[in-house]
């Protein structure tokens, strides 16, 4: 059974109203746990959780201290290409925008990893748009070979690929795959992924299943903040993160919190507002409810937001990111979104250490996996 059959049993409008319906002496008896359950997650995530912020942040903060040390995981997209033959239409690389289009050749790939190695980065994270027929898995795996020698462990972020396709990148010395559902509500997600094969709301959200039957070691998963309710979200990224847990048990998880960010062409706004506020709860709901999952904050934040609320339970972060293929040696064409936080990777790093954080260049929690 896959997860696509365990959500059927959930109805989107109840598991909102069962949210909303949560009162104070729920989120208490949530805090009280030291495990809650996908119910008092409910709680955590209710209107009524805001006046006991403080009490989840606090705990929050020593359970992220208790399970990751004060590490901080630092990591840079590098975005391959902007050809997407999608039509999402809240973001900058759609089919539907008019715009000069690059994939980025080999030798090009290599320059912008040049620049990024005059930092210490050793984790990269490959990020490209959805268009098989440019960037397919035979270039992935030709990009992953190419960057072998400047980079120690290797990411990606680009469109769903069948189980034997993600085990040929596995054997090229992939190392982890983040893969975004953007929104769990299945009836609204047609109005949002109107053309494309992304269109295909199963076949994206059954991705994870094939990255843990290809053997990949670290699977980032998550929803785009702002298209849908994000308590709601949550709520159903946390149900398929149980899922995987027990699916994959042997799999490392991590989590972002993507909120819609400006960006050029179709001026699609979030139809949900969610305030900084209301991601500082997420983060601390989504810690207390699993305390091993990495929180992974973008430079999509401003910087002062950041700074304040990566020490409740955020274990990696971006930095000095640029958004659009060949953004790092000034040949850069489209971004896909706005950057917030724009400080140098090395500024991030001292204003880690000055929080009493020690900066790690590499995906740490792979490295201790495969010390085991």
């Amino acid at each position: 059974m896959s997860f696509y059959n365990i959500i059927q049993s959930y109805n989107w409008e109840d598991v909102t109203a069962s949210i909303f319906s949560k009162n104070e002496d729920d989120v208490v008896n949530a805090l009280r746990k030291d495990y809650p359950g996908l119910e008092d997650l409910k709680a955590l995530l209710s209107p009524a959780a805001d006046a006991f912020l403080e009490e989840m942040a606090q705990k929050s903060h020593f359970i992220t201290r208790q399970r990751f040390g004060n590490i901080m995981q630092l990591y840079i997209p590098l975005y391959l290409s902007n050809y997407c033959e999608n039509s999402c239409v809240y973001c900058g690389f759609s089919g539907k925008n008019r715009l000069k289009r690059k994939l980025l050749t080999m030798e090009e790939l290599i320059e912008e990893a040049k620049i990024i190695r005059r930092h210490s980065f050793r984790h990269i994270l490959l990020v490209t748009g959805e268009a098989e027929k440019r960037a397919g898995v035979d270039y992935f795996c030709h990009a992953i070979e190419t960057l072998k020698p400047w980079f120690s462990q290797i990411s990606l972020e680009v469109q769903p690929l069948e189980t034997e396709e993600y085990a040929k990148l596995v054997n090229a010395g992939l190392h982890a795959v983040y893969i975004y559902q953007e929104t769990y509500n299945e009836s609204r997600y047609p109005t949002y992924h109107p053309a494309g094969r992304k269109s295909d709301f199963r076949y994206r959200l059954e991705t994870p299943d094939r990255l843990g039957s290809a053997g990949v070691r670290k699977i980032g998963i998550g929803n785009l903040i702002g298209l849908e309710d994000w308590r709601t979200e949550a709520w159903y990224t946390a149900l398929h993160l149980s899922y995987l847990r027990k699916q994959w048990w042997q799999v490392k998880y991590s989590i972002s919190f993507p909120r819609l960010r400006p960006f050029p062409g179709e001026g699609f706004q979030p139809n949900f507002e969610t305030t900084e506020r209301n991601l500082t709860q997420l983060m601390c709901a989504y810690r207390l409810f699993d305390h091993d999952v990495e929180l992974s904050l973008s430079t999509r934040e401003s910087a002062r937001f950041r700074d304040n609320a990566f020490p409740i339970g955020i274990t990696a972060m971006s930095a000095g990111s640029k958004t659009e293929p060949g953004g790092y040696s000034g040949s850069g064409e489209l971004e896909q979104f706005a950057v917030n936080d724009d400080r140098t990777p090395d500024v991030i790093a001292d204003m880690l250490r000055q929080k009493g954080m020690e900066p790690v260049w590499k995906d740490w929690s792979l490295y201790l996996q495969e010390s085991l």
